[in-house]
């Protein structure tokens, strides 16, 4: 029997991007994934991504997101167009957690943005019907990840760099010791020194003592033909506090708009589809915010997070065995960060020392027993 240097449970972003540092460092890597990726039974779908530095969840993902601006860039290079700069502003109370969060970390980073009250929202965006005790800041940088071409890819250069990758592969289990790691599947046992957990709303069976909760999303595209990104930035609004509603300007298939969270909890493989009641409640946020958007649907999907209890990131050696590297659940915002966290995860599963300080995002603040 083969025996790798590392094996890694999931060929999402998280995944992908773990792959592909591994086999970039010259490890001999395989990836499994129970589907063919890109698929729509996770979380790293839905044509498009957002990625922005001026970060309200915490100011201590800004050196990642740079390295994986750095990262993307470099894949891009090599191949077809990953990105497209569109800007976005976050609109919301100016104390809101949003503005007030998308504020420090653009003044702790010295991130390029502007700072507008809602009468300079309204004369730059019209379309916007934004409140006159609601504020906004601007983040001309931003822009969107194309998510499937992303992905693609992330697991095409892993390949190119040597990595074994099988599709249509479940794992069923795992265990370790002092020697190494056995991966059990659906077919075979693989055996290798290191092993990566990267199963996004999997996670759960496949790792003990993390709390987390897969949270199904619904996204919606609305005929838009004026909206497009000359005209339309991204748009992040924290309608009430700790409520965000987001959607991203047409780039030819409508404007996709969204609640971030607020969803029910869902079980992968057993994901309710998109009904009507999902669609009301996105048409009256946009019937508030950019009635322009209001108009015919065009389609709906859902997508899963995988929620940590403080919608911070995993990224850590397993507690009780060294050997075996957990990476995300990403909380509804990983897909932007995969290339860098992909790093970060090989650097672990190879005994190095990270570049970046993986320490916030310890496995340890969440285990039990």
């Amino acid at each position: 029997m083969r025996r790798f240097d590392c094996v890694v449970v999931g060929l999402g972003a998280t995944g992908g991007g773990a792959v592909r540092a591994l086999a970039r460092r010259g490890a001999r890597v395989l990836g499994l994934d129970r589907f063919s990726p890109p698929h729509a039974h996770g979380s790293s779908h839905g044509r498009t991504r957002l990625i922005r530095e001026a970060y309200f969840e915490d100011p201590l993902y800004v050196p990642l997101v740079r390295r994986a601006y750095d990262l993307w860039a470099q894949l891009q290079a090599r191949g077809p167009r990953l990105w497209r700069q569109t800007g976005a502003l976050v609109l919301g109370d100016p104390a809101g957690a949003a503005l007030a969060g998308a504020r420090a970390s653009a003044r702790a980073h010295a991130v390029a943005h502007e700072e507008l009250d809602a009468a300079a929202v309204r004369g730059r965006w019209p379309f916007l019907q934004v409140a006159g005790d609601q504020a906004g800041l601007f983040e001309t940088r931003a822009g969107l990840l194309f998510a499937e071409a992303c992905l693609q890819a992330l697991l095409g250069d892993a390949g190119e760099a040597g990595a074994e990758l099988r599709t249509g592969e479940a794992v069923r289990g795992w265990s370790a010791d002092g020697r190494g790691v056995s991966v059990d599947t659906e077919r075979t046992r693989y055996e290798a020194d290191a092993l990566v957990l990267a199963a996004g709303p999997w996670t759960a069976e496949l790792v003990h003592g993390l709390p987390l909760r897969v949270e199904r999303q619904v996204v919606h595209w609305f005929e838009a033909p004026d909206l497009g990104p000359e005209r339309c930035p991204i748009v992040l609004w924290e309608h009430a506090p700790g409520r965000i509603f987001y959607l991203t300007p047409d780039l030819g298939d409508g404007v996709k708009a969204a609640r971030h969270h607020e969803g029910e909890t869902a079980a992968p493989g057993a994901v309710r589809p998109p009904g009507p009641e999902d669609e009301a409640a996105t048409r009256a946020l946009l019937a508030r915010l950019l009635p322009a958007a209001d108009g015919a649907l065009r389609e709906a999907r859902t997508c899963l997070y995988t929620n940590t209890p403080d919608g911070h990131f995993v990224v850590d050696r397993h507690p009780g065995h060294a050997r075996v590297v957990v990476a995300s659940p990403c909380s509804g915002h990983g897909f932007k960060f995969a290339p860098a966290v992909g790093e970060l995860v090989a650097d672990l599963a190879l005994g190095l020392s990270p570049a970046l300080d993986p320490a916030p995002f310890a496995f340890s603040r969440f285990a039990r027993g």
